[in-house]
């Protein structure tokens, strides 16, 4: 029988070959998974976990470093109607030095729009955007001896991925962990926890129900873990509980050994002095104070800002500070080099200042 040539999606390519293009283009045309431009990751398939929870196993392209540190958290841009939205996930799988995937594990929140797509409408094949590994909750190399590990809910999974590393390493030290979560039906990675307390005797896995038992009282940490002030202690999890925690251990003399990891963006740095920012090829100007950042002054002049996560991860707001002086609302690095290029969406004006746009 003879074969049938795909004479639609010839066609297709064909015309693409006849248009100019960018050399990107070119290259995304031989595989989508390839960009001089942005890094780019293909998923491969959806796992559910809980009923609203799910991992993502995700193949990254061209530029990605496959030796992220346990714990590390990634941007992921997913377009959904439209437009990308950006959010950070950890990376729940341990590091591989060879090119393989890696995992993020979401649950999806009654407000989240991007978390409740990523775990029930991501269609396997889909392509999606990526920044690099970051953060600073990692596994120390080598571990400590003793550890605590305090975790709620989804903060569970970049803890998973340190546990996962000392598990395929087979060096587990000694680790206590608890684990806060509403029920145990919605408690992420709950079997294989288990089998890895089994397996390792190092290991030692509390669970608290918070719908049936309460929220984990801080005292009992004397029960849980007799030596928790001499331990090194990781804790992740939603803000009240991690506001809890450090004010327990700045009380009993112990804050120099907790670790937290907090997954929202804060600008609490310093702010800029404001001042008048001028947008060079519309020629329009506004005045702004030291807390708004350029991206918003921008948009309130009407300006067509380009912009993407908006908190910084994914430098889709770029644009290049042709004079003056911004500042970073995250830590309050500045930047006043002439034709630098500047992140809009977490910079604020320090005086008046010219961007190129």
């Amino acid at each position: 029988m003879a074969s049938t040539i795909p004479w639609e999606r010839v066609r297709r390519s064909a015309s693409k070959l006849t248009t100019p293009l960018h050399p990107d283009d070119y290259l995304r045309l031989l595989n989508p998974l390839w960009s001089a431009r942005e890094l780019r990751g293909r998923i491969e398939k959806v796992v559910p976990e809980t009923e609203d929870a799910a991992t993502l196993v995700i193949k990254p392209g061209w530029g990605w470093r496959y030796d992220h540190r346990p714990g590390q958290y990634v941007g992921i841009g997913v377009q959904v109607e439209g437009r990308f939205q950006w959010r950070s996930y950890s990376v729940s799988s341990p590091p591989e030095r060879k090119r393989g995937t890696i995992t993020i594990t979401v649950r999806a929140m009654p407000e989240g729009k991007l978390s409740s797509h990523l775990v029930s409408g991501l269609e396997p094949g889909t392509i999606v955007r990526l920044a690099l590994p970051d953060g600073e909750f990692v596994l120390p190399d080598p571990p400590p001896p003793r550890m605590l590990f305090l975790v709620g809910g989804s903060g569970v999974t970049p803890v998973m991925a340190m546990l996962r590393t000392l598990d395929r390493r087979g060096t587990m030290p000694d680790v206590v962990m608890h684990y806060s979560s509403p029920t145990q039906e919605r408690m992420i990675f709950r079997e294989e926890l288990e089998e890895m307390e089994r397996k390792h005797d190092a290991l030692t896995l509390h669970r608290l129900h918070t719908d049936t038992d309460g929220m984990l009282q801080l005292s009992d940490l004397d029960t849980i873990c007799p030596d928790w002030r001499e331990r090194e202690t990781y804790a992740c999890g939603p803000s009240p509980m991690l506001d809890a925690i450090t004010e327990h251990y700045e009380e009993n003399d112990a804050a120099d050994r907790l670790h937290l990891e907090r997954f929202s963006l804060e600008l609490g740095g310093e702010g800029g002095e404001g001042g008048t920012i001028t947008f060079q090829n519309s020629g329009k100007t506004v005045e702004v104070d030291g807390a708004t950042t350029v991206l918003e002054a921008g948009e309130e002049a009407g300006i067509g800002m380009p912009f993407g996560c908006r908190m910084g991860i994914c430098h889709t707001c770029t644009l290049t500070l042709i004079s003056g002086k911004v500042r970073d609302l995250r830590n309050g690095d500045e930047y006043d080099s002439p034709n630098e290029p500047v992140q809009t969406c977490i910079t604020a004006a320090v005086g008046d200042c010219k961007l190129d746009i």
